[in-house]
Order: C-alpha cells, then sequence, then structure tokens
C-alpha cells in the first residue's frame, strides 16, 4: 500500500462530534418546507408524491451528519444512486436535494480517512450514475463533480485548520504550564528552601545556643508568610473571579534584596553596574529570578561556603549576569541531571532570547552566567 494512501486511511475521526444541534434542526427546518413548495409547484416531475417521499425521507441525514458522516453519505448517496434506474421519472432529481452537498462536507469534515475514502466511492457512484442514467447532460456532470468536490475540499480546509488551531492551542496551554512551573519554583519553592535551611541551622545550634532555635523560627515564620502571599497572589491571577495583584514584577535593582539582613547561609554581595533605567520589565523580571534561583541553590548545595558573589553587568546591548561561590569545586550543584531549577533558568533565558549556563567555577566552587539581549528579544 502506498504510504499516502495508508496515512491516509490512519488518520482518525475528529473527536467530541456534537450530535443534532440547534443549527441542524433549523437547517430541516428550512429545506422541509422548501422540498414541499417545490413538488407542489413543478409541473415537470413526473412522480410528485415519490418525489416528497424520498426527499423528506433523506433529510433527517443531516441530523446525524457529523456523528455518523459515513453512515448517511451511505443512505442519501446509495439510495440516489440506485434511483434513477429503479423509479420511474428519476425521482430524485430535486433542486432541494442540494442538501446532500452538506453530506460531503461532513463527511471529510467529521469522518476518519478510511470513512473519506469510502465515502467517496458513494459520492462518486451517485454523480456518475445520474450521467449515465441521462439524467444530467455532459455540462451537468462535470459541474455535479466540481460541486462535490469543492465541498470535501472545503471540509477537509476546515477540518485541517481546526486541527492545527487545536495543536497551537495545546502548544500555548504547554507553555502556560511550563510558565507556571517556573514561576511556582521561583516564589513558593525559593521561600520553602529558605525555610529548610534555617530549620536546619537551627537545629543544629540549638543544643548550644538555646536564643538560636527561636530567631530561625523567626526567620521560617517571616519566609512562611512571604509564600503565602505569593501563593495567594498566583491563585488571584489564575481565577477569573478574583481580582489579580497587580503589584510590579521584581526588578533588577531588587536583587540587592537577596544580600538583606537576617537571610541564612553564606554571605551575598551584590554589584550592579550600568544604566538600569530603560531596561524593559521581561528583562529585569528575568534577571531577577535568575540570580534568586543561583543564590538559593549555592546556599543549599554549596559545602562550606562563606560568600556567594552576584555581578550585574548592563550596557549598549546586553545584560550579564554572573553568580558564584567560594564553596569547595564542584558541590554546588547534586550530580546528575539538572533539576527543574536550572531548567526553569535555561527556559526564562531562551525566552528572552539569551543564553544560560552553569557549572563549576575555574577554581572553587559553583558559577551561574546568563546573559539577555538588553531590549528583550522574544518578550
Amino acid at each position: 500500500m502506498h504510504p499516502r494512501l495508508r496515512a491516509v486511511l490512519a488518520e482518525p475521526r475528529v473527536p467530541h462530534a456534537s450530535g443534532p444541534a440547534r443549527r441542524d434542526w433549523a437547517l430541516i427546518a428550512v429545506f422541509a418546507p422548501a422540498i414541499v413548495l417545490e413538488g407542489v409547484a413543478r409541473p415537470d416531475l413526473p412522480w410528485r408524491v415519490g418525489c416528497l417521499v424520498i426527499a423528506l425521507t433523506l433529510l433527517p441525514t443531516l441530523l446525524w451528519r457529523r456523528t455518523k458522516p459515513l453512515a448517511m453519505v451511505a443512505v442519501a448517496f446509495g439510495f440516489t444512486t440506485v434511483a434513477p434506474f429503479v423509479l420511474p421519472g428519476d425521482a430524485c432529481q430535486m433542486y432541494t436535494t442540494s442538501f446532500l452537498v452538506l453530506l460531503t462536507y461532513a463527511l471529510f469534515r467529521w469522518g476518519s480517512g478510511r470513512d473519506a475514502v469510502i465515502g467517496s466511492v458513494f459520492v462518486t457512484a451517485k454523480v456518475a450514475a445520474a450521467g449515465l442514467a441521462g439524467s444530467i447532460d455532459g455540462g451537468e456532470l462535470v459541474a455535479g463533480f466540481a460541486v462535490m468536490f469543492a465541498a470535501a475540499t472545503l471540509g477537509a480546509a476546515i477540518r485541517f485548520r481546526a486541527a492545527a488551531r487545536l495543536r497551537e492551542l495545546e502548544r500555548v496551554k504547554l507553555l502556560e504550564r511550563e510558565r507556571l512551573a517556573r514561576d511556582l519554583h521561583d516564589t513558593v519553592a525559593h521561600h520553602v528552601s529558605a525555610m529548610a535551611i534555617r530549620a536546619q541551622a537551627g537545629i543544629a545550634a540549638s543544643a548550644s545556643q538555646p536564643g538560636a532555635a527561636v530567631e530561625a523560627l523567626r526567620v521560617i515564620e517571616a519566609e512562611a508568610s512571604r509564600a503565602l502571599a505569593e501563593m495567594r497572589a498566583m491563585v488571584r491571577v489564575l481565577r477569573r473571579d478574583q481580582p489579580a495583584d497587580l503589584a510590579p514584577s521584581p526588578r533588577v535593582a531588587d536583587i540587592r534584596g537577596l544580600a538583606g539582613p537576617g537571610r541564612a547561609g553564606p554571605a551575598v554581595e551584590v554589584e550592579i553596574r550600568g544604566d538600569l533605567d530603560d531596561l524593559p520589565p521581561p528583562v529585569g523580571s528575568a534577571l531577577y529570578r535568575l540570580a534568586q534561583e543561583s543564590v538559593t541553590n549555592a546556599r543549599r548545595h554549596a559545602r562550606h561556603a562563606t560568600r556567594i558573589a552576584v555581578s550585574v553587568a548592563v550596557d549598549d546591548t546586553s545584560v550579564r549576569l554572573r553568580v558564584s561561590d567560594d564553596g569547595e569545586a564542584g558541590a554546588a550543584h547534586p550530580a546528575g541531571s539538572p533539576g527543574f531549577g536550572l531548567i526553569g533558568m535555561m527556559e526564562r533565558a531562551d525566552l528572552l532570547g539569551g543564553t544560560c549556563a552553569a557549572g563549576p567555577g575555574p577554581d572553587h566552587g559553583w558559577t551561574v552566567t546568563a546573559v539577555l539581549p538588553r531590549a528583550g528579544v522574544g518578550a
């Protein structure tokens, strides 16, 4: 079997096709009186009662053209194919039976690839049979094939356009899930990590310094309050019935807050060079999140580190971030594949047209470097 034909036959039916709806009953309400009017008004119908009965009997196929397209095509076109040879005066040649074109459209719009191939046989046989029976001349025969082909092409085009839109929607959903995962990791997870670090420090010092445990609890309480506030802000954004928190996103200048008092672990030193005034908000927010995650990783994983250096350099075309610690060489991140934090950092940089890399420092510790376009390409 030819690969293209195999691919066509393997095409599945469109999922979630709806059954009879208001628009379908509206079509019935329009075509039924039109069929009756044509049957009464046309003097050239040799079998008037038969015309009306056949046309009205086939009309309900419109109701199930989406859920059972092949069956409806087989019934309607199968009967009208045989009719010119067994019924007097070709009882099915009525203008109002043009609703059969909708069945052809539905076959290619909603049916599977196998349905479309089999149904095409019925459609072709119907038009060809009308020509063989002498019901239509050569010009009408060509026109009939053209109309059915146009209906099939339109159905296929709309089908594949809808499929493309569905794929795009799924892609957008995936990107949004990744964004939410990054935000959760960079906000709530950051505070949870800080609480874990502080709790470990408090436990270690509680035997010799009872006051350290109390201080650790105060820091944990503060971090928990921040995490709860940020979680509530994210939930308000996701819920349409709640007012969103319109507080500004973090900026590059907020990186200085990572070196604030009350932080557990190694001391953080922040140096920012360059003009930050016209830096786009997406770039500033991304740099802050990259620095925040890098500092959190260093506090969690850098063994025997006493200092974490954060450097931001801004020039006319780009912004460079460098975060390094003085811990043991290669010990600032667990072995194996990168964690969700590093993956999220790389994704943030890539979305803005930049790069982010992490690895052991030249002499000691761990170093994270990121370079983002100043204009925020792709933001």
